[in-house]
């Protein structure tokens, strides 16, 4: 790192929403050409400030400095302008235009552009970086780890030196994550500055220099990175200890809950989706799917719990065929479901205590006739909120309130609470913060170990392998294999999320 003005020096930024203060008095300074992480737990500030610095909100107090100067940015085009470039979590791309197109999307230049000359640039930025694409691929068919190339591509293309990354590695496979952190250091040699939010401690002690740590708005500490280690960050974040190891004590498997034969189902577009997947989960499991997002997970998930209709093949719950039972049937015979998108299983202007009876308020004694009893209605609801640890004013108060890991709580509070049988969770942390992630991990063990039967998708590897007995990969829509979960069985799980290898069925544990 050079002696050069700091790339970037934010002084006292305050932001608040509807009374909330989500950045109160920040001081956050980044050295030119250093790899800077920003930490810190869900609702900590992280985004809020990253989006004051890319011109997505307005301070309500601060200055703000680059490479020395002072700045107002009042867009993201100003933000541009002075060089930022932000690739955020979703990625912003127009998924039926070419690279090429999506890349001179917003530039400064408008629709005056020569089309050789911008794929050409493409071409060697992309060079330059290890950002291997086809500038004339279309991003529909790219996978997500090509798809984030693109909106780095983009940043560069447009003149950024400053780079904000929002959790840049959640959907990619490891070697894809291999890639991407071993491009960001060939950036910063060439002068580059990296902003990295992130929840995965692992990549922050690998890649970056400091790290700027945020709790409820303020900044809790700015360290070194090689003079701390996971343990301590998790503990300025979280300000507890953090276990980041669960014991996961072998258990013999119990009989069968849930089998799947030869299933087959369409996307949303009409296109195959699911190829002849076959499985089977028993109880005190865990059966972990892996793969990188979009090979058929989502809608592996929805013809189990039926949300989509099958083309072909049969579900089993408990033994009983459940191929053409309704979701309510589904229910009754035990089968509980926590999706990926969180809050399109709430309701989100109704209070805690309606959504947490969405599934029993049929049930005695909270139903009374056609009536809902609400004095037992509050105190279900209580005793839940206890039992799980879900951080709220009141039982009354929306859920919409809540944060993730509270969400998070309330759901597997939900669907835990109406009875035993199989869970069926994708990404239950996904943007969590390591404390949130410890006690969702704790409640699914404690659940496995209970006698509960769990299908489990996650993009996470490590989480993969924390939680579950076996790893299934999937592909395309199809199982390309299932192995025991193992960090022997690491690079073989990666060669399959990438679809590069496949292991015979009679091989499979």
């Amino acid at each position: 790192m050079s002696n050069e003005p700091s790339a970037v020096f934010m002084k006292g930024i305050t932001k608040r929403f509807s009374g909330v203060v989500a950045n109160d008095g920040v001081d956050f300074e980044v050295k030119t050409g250093e790899i800077h992480a920003l930490l810190g737990e869900n609702g900590a500030g992280k985004t809020t400030l990253m989006n004051i610095l890319y011109g997505i909100y307005r301070p309500d107090a601060g200055e703000i400095f680059i490479n020395g100067k002072k700045v107002t940015i009042h867009s993201p085009r100003d933000a541009i302008r002075l060089g930022i470039g932000m690739v955020h979590q979703q990625f912003r791309l127009v998924q039926t235009h070419t690279v090429v197109e999506n890349v001179i999307l917003g530039s400064a230049n408008g629709f005056r552009f020569r089309e050789e000359e911008v794929r050409k640039k493409i071409e060697e930025l992309a060079e330059r970086y290890s950002l291997a694409i086809k500038p004339d691929a279309r991003i529909w068919q790219l996978s997500a780890g090509e798809q984030q190339r693109v909106e780095i591509l983009k940043a560069l293309y447009r003149g950024a030196k400053i780079l904000i990354l929002d959790e840049p590695t959640s959907m990619l496979t490891p070697m894809e994550i291999e890639q991407l952190l071993k491009t960001l250091q060939r950036m910063t040699e060439e002068g580059n500055t990296i902003i990295f939010i992130t929840h995965k401690l692992d990549e922050v002690t690998a890649v970056s220099h400091r790290v700027t740590i945020l709790r409820q708005g303020k900044v809790m500490a700015v360290v070194e990175t090689k003079q701390t280690d996971e343990r301590q960050l998790a503990n300025l974040m979280v300000g507890r200890e953090v276990l980041f190891r669960l014991e996961k004590e072998p258990l013999e498997p119990q009989e069968e809950l849930l089998r799947v034969e030869n299933l087959t189902a369409l996307n949303d577009k009409g296109l195959v989706a699911l190829r002849d997947v076959s499985f089977s989960v028993h109880g005190r499991e865990i059966l972990g799917i892996a793969g990188v997002a979009g090979n058929g997970q989502r809608e592996l998930l929805e013809v189990i719990t039926g949300l989509r209709p099958l083309t072909g093949g049969k579900v089993w719950l408990g033994g009983k065929d459940i191929t053409k039972a309704s979701v309510r049937e589904r229910v009754d015979q035990g089968l509980s479901y926590v999706p990926g998108e969180r809050m399109t299983a709430l309701v989100p202007n109704m209070s805690i205590a309606e959504n947490l009876i969405l599934k029993g308020y049929r049930k005695e004694p909270i139903a009374r006739g056609f009536f809902i009893d609400k004095r037992q209605l509050l105190q279900f609801a209580s005793q839940l909120i206890r039992e799980y640890e879900i951080a709220t004013p009141g039982p009354d108060k929306p859920v919409k309130l809540l944060s993730g890991g509270n969400i998070q709580r309330a759901l597997l509070a939900r669907e835990l609470s109406s009875g035993e049988g199989v869970l069926v969770i994708a990404y239950p942390t996904s943007g969590l913060d390591v404390g949130a992630i410890e006690t969702v991990w704790k409640i699914l063990l404690t659940q496995r170990m209970e006698g509960r039967a769990i299908l489990l998708v996650s993009d996470d590897l490590e989480e993969i392998l924390t939680l579950s007995d076996r790893v299934a990969v999937m592909y395309n829509g199809e199982i390309m294999g299932i192995v025991k979960a193992s960090q022997e069985n690491v690079e073989k799980i990666g060669l399959m999320m990438a679809g590069a290898t496949r292991i015979p069925e009679e091989q499979w544990v």
